[in-house]
């Protein structure tokens, strides 16, 4: 609006002129060269007028004329600019599509028009992990990690192709250049954190955390967190060989995060040893009121070394006594009362959880029938009860159990992935250790078949298992005693089909649901795979 209103004002005004000169006729006299030339004023600056279009068109014409090569080849490289484009565009869709030969071609395309375009480059490295060259893949991400408008994401595909090939070293080299290029790129600083836990380079990881932590991709919390789960795996891997230096690690650990229950564990074992009893003790506590768990009753109940048995149930249950109530605590008080050979208080601690009893609590008992009474055949019930209990609490992770804590996943390599709590149904994994126990060696757990009614309980032979080992497994030996002959099982309905379970880092050994009628005998176990009930 304000541009018409604009024009129509210079309009008038040029009208204005007009029919101002138009009013007022004049005579131009020029002398040039001997001539005379008469014209009116209307006729002279209509002349100028034309004059002056006249040269600003011939100097357009001029400048076009010397500029013409340039503006050719720069039209000319928009073209190319365009098709380059276009092609990049159809290799993209290409790719997504899973068309890897219309990817090879627009690539080649790509190439030829704009050899210099990133996202050519980009495009190439694509279509060559596509293909599953991976030698081509890593080149093309080299050219781009050498450019600096493209060299994170050179850098990342640098990483992941090393990750491909289990070059870890590479891999960590990869990340910590982008980690230092951008350390505010998320998938660089967990790549080193992730690295350098799976290497067990605690100090590094602590680097990373706190690079982590600057650049904004972590709140407050969650670096308290992930810091006090660094320092306490330090601390387990310091705590045979520099054990002032784990106590310090394992202290801060625990004020960090005094819910990490192996922080408060080793800080409390650690204290003990360095003869500050008063401090363990509180710490202890401490994490007994946030959370019970076995191994920090472990760790009260041999907090002195030297006490008798009786000496260790009263210190569990004064530890007890933080959270009553709780079935980790009357499991702990039972077993420090079968040592102390309080039969009563075990008894007594026990009896609210076999209505519903998990392995433990059913090992548990058959320990105190046989300790107490020596009543094998109690012993026996309760051994197969164990067998289709609920499994007790454990520390799981993307899939597999473990018998004690681990810092981070083994499959996944997500840090404080493990959590103390009950195991799926489905879930058949185990880890030991630090590594992954392959499908050969023996697993620490025991699946629990579906619960069937026996028409007449008929043990097939002398069952034999240990007690609960810091990680709620349980896992149960067969003798080669035969067993009297037993009525065959009742007819069952036909097994419906199970949905299908991914395949376990660790799988678990298969418990019957009854044990049915005699077996053949199995071979003889090694020496070092056989386990005894009860240890005296």
């Amino acid at each position: 609006m304000i541009r018409v209103v604009l024009f129509l004002v210079l309009v008038a005004l040029v009208a204005v002129g007009a029919a101002w000169l138009a009013d007022r006729p004049g005579d131009v006299i020029i002398l040039w060269l001997g001539r005379r030339i008469e014209t009116s004023v209307m006729v002279t600056a209509a002349g100028l007028a034309l004059a002056m279009a006249l040269a600003v068109f011939l100097w357009w014409l001029g400048r076009l004329a010397w500029r013409s090569p340039r503006l050719v080849g720069r039209a000319m490289g928009d073209l190319r600019q365009r098709r380059a484009h276009r092609a990049i565009s159809h290799g993209l869709i290409a790719i997504g599509a899973g068309d890897a030969r219309a990817a090879q071609k627009y690539a080649a395309e790509a190439g030829r028009l704009a050899p210099h375009e990133p996202l050519a480059l980009l495009l190439n490295a694509q279509v060559a992990q596509v293909s599953g060259d991976r030698a081509a893949a890593e080149q093309a991400f080299r050219a781009m990690a050498e450019r600096s408008d493209t060299r994170l994401i050179g850098l990342r595909g640098l990483h992941v192709e090393a990750e491909r090939r289990d070059d870890i070293a590479a891999a960590r080299h990869f990340a910590e250049a982008a980690a230092h290029a951008a350390p505010a790129l998320p998938w660089a600083g967990e790549a080193v954190l992730r690295d350098c836990c799976a290497a067990g380079d605690w100090g590094g990881a602590l680097a990373a955390l706190e690079r982590i932590r600057r650049g904004g991709l972590l709140d407050k919390a969650g670096y308290r967190r992930q810091r006090a789960v660094v320092l306490t795996a330090r601390a387990n891997a310091l705590a045979d060989t520099d054990t002032a230096g784990a106590r310090r690690d394992a202290l801060e650990a625990q004020k960090l995060a005094p819910d990490l229950v192996p922080a408060a564990a080793l800080a409390a074992r650690l204290s003990a040893q360095a003869g500050d009893y008063r401090k363990a003790t509180k710490i202890l506590e401490t994490g007994w009121r946030a959370g019970p768990h076995p191994d920090l009753a472990e760790v009260a109940a041999h907090l002195r070394s030297g006490d008798t048995a009786r000496d260790r149930l009263k210190r569990v249950e004064t530890l007890v006594r933080e959270r009553p109530n709780h079935a980790e605590g009357a499991i702990a008080v039972a077993r420090a009362a079968i040592d102390a050979q309080e039969f009563a208080t075990a008894r007594a601690a026990l009896m609210p959880l076999t209505a519903a009893p998990t392995q433990r609590v059913a090992l548990l008992m058959a320990e105190l029938e046989e300790a107490e009474h020596g009543d094998v055949g109690r012993a026996r019930e309760w051994m197969t009860r164990a067998l289709r209990a609920a499994r007790d609490p454990a520390w799981i992770a993307d899939g597999i159990v473990s018998d004690h804590w681990l810092p981070m996943s083994p499959v996944s390599g997500r840090l404080d992935a493990f959590q103390w709590r009950d195991p799926p149904g489905e879930l058949t994994g185990a880890a030991s250790g630090a590594r992954l126990i392959g499908a050969g060696e023996a697993s620490e757990v025991i699946e629990a078949a579906p619960a069937a009614t026996p028409a007449a309980p008929t043990p097939a032979a002398d069952a034999r298992a240990a007690d609960h080992n810091r990680g709620g497994a349980a896992a149960a030996d067969v003798s080669d005693t035969p067993a009297p002959p037993a009525a065959p099982p009742p007819a069952s309905p036909p097994p419906q089909e199970r949905p299908p379970v991914v395949d376990a880092v660790i799988p678990l050994v298969h418990a019957p649901d009854d044990p049915g009628p005699p077996e053949p005998p199995e071979p003889e176990l090694p020496a070092r795979g056989r386990r005894r009930l009860f240890f005296r």
